[in-house]
């Protein structure tokens, strides 16, 4: 996995893998920003405008693939605004010279405004409703946000690297490990929930008549509801207060929120913190990477690592946010 590259995803070979499920680009295919799979968007010979995304290979199982298309949908049939994958003759995931994709309607929006509070209060209300759907059952086959894999494997991934520069090692590592303690002392959610798991400004596309619609359910997981809220807040303590207050007004209308997890944000953000390096460590070697993170295997890169773990520590340390006065 850590050396796979796409180097064999030629133009050709999507345009023939397309063509097998009877879809014909008349346009060129226009490369969207993703990283870890690979997305496209074209129109075909009807002027209708699509996204394919080929799976990287060798990251989920076919079967937590399928899990994706499937939740989508059953979110879709509720009309939740989520971009669903097309269904072909009863298939969503199709294969073609060893890769998997799937096709999309194009659905254009621009990036919802995290401040303006009468948009995170319609985000409470589409978040509600999709955490009503996910909570009716369980995934079979996607994992749960976990530390073992998110903190744990995620050090030693780092680790095993060797890109943490030799002269900021110890100084790296000891506050890495200091947060890591304190994120897995936090982390102990009392549910879990079908989520959509990276729920951010980039994956909600916003129109000013119809409101949001939900892209990309690629990292869905099971796991604590305040996961697919927490990344929409911004600003100073009492600016996420309001902002959280505001969204959880929505929510409460389609789903009840359980106030204990907001002591999860912190460790959640860790382990986010804490994978993205590992992300990048891991997929180096991607050439795409590279070209994308320019700055990551630099001794800046590390040397702000260090500050920003020091800021998560004392984070952590805190007080979580409260909804009671």
């Amino acid at each position: 996995m850590a050396v796979f590259d796409f180097s064999s995803l030629s133009p050709d070979l999507i345009l023939d893998g397309l063509e097998s499920i009877g879809v014909y680009a008349e346009s060129g295919l226009l490369a969207l920003n993703s990283y870890e799979n690979r997305v496209y968007q074209f129109q075909d010979e009807h002027g209708d405008r699509w996204v394919t995304k080929f799976y990287r290979p060798q990251r989920w199982q076919l079967a937590q693939i399928q899990e994706e298309h499937d939740f989508a949908l059953e979110l879709a049939k509720q009309e939740i605004p989520v971009i669903a994958p097309i269904v072909r003759d009863g298939e969503s995931l199709f294969e073609h010279q060893g890769y998997h994709f799937a096709l999309y309607p194009c659905r254009g929006g621009r990036i919802f405004e995290v401040d303006n509070l009468d948009q995170l209060e319609w985000m409470g209300r589409f978040v509600g409703r999709i955490h009503a759907v996910g909570s009716k059952k369980t995934f079979a086959h996607r994992p749960s946000f976990n530390t073992n894999e998110f903190l744990l494997e995620a050090r030693a991934t780092i680790a095993n690297s060797g890109f943490v520069p030799m002269h900021i090692e110890n100084a790296f590592f000891t506050v890495l490990d200091q947060v890591i303690q304190l994120a897995l002392s936090q982390y102990q959610p009392k549910s879990s929930i079908r989520l959509h798991g990276d729920c951010h400004a980039g994956n909600i596309l916003w129109r000013d008549v119809q409101g949001p619609h939900f892209v990309d359910l690629d990292d869905c997981r099971q796991g604590p509801a305040i996961q697919d809220l927490w990344m929409m807040l911004s600003g100073d303590r009492s600016q996420q207060l309001l902002q959280l207050d505001t969204m959880l007004s929505g929510y409460e209308e389609f789903f009840s929120f359980d106030a204990r997890e907001l002591v999860l944000i912190e460790s959640l953000r860790t382990m986010r913190l804490v994978n993205y390096i590992a992300w990048l460590s891991k997929r180096w070697q991607d050439p795409a990477f590279p070209r994308n993170f320019p700055w990551f295997n630099t001794d800046k890169y590390w040397e702000q690592q260090v500050l920003v773990l020091k800021e998560q520590h004392a984070a952590l340390t805190q007080a979580p946010l409260s909804l009671l006065p």
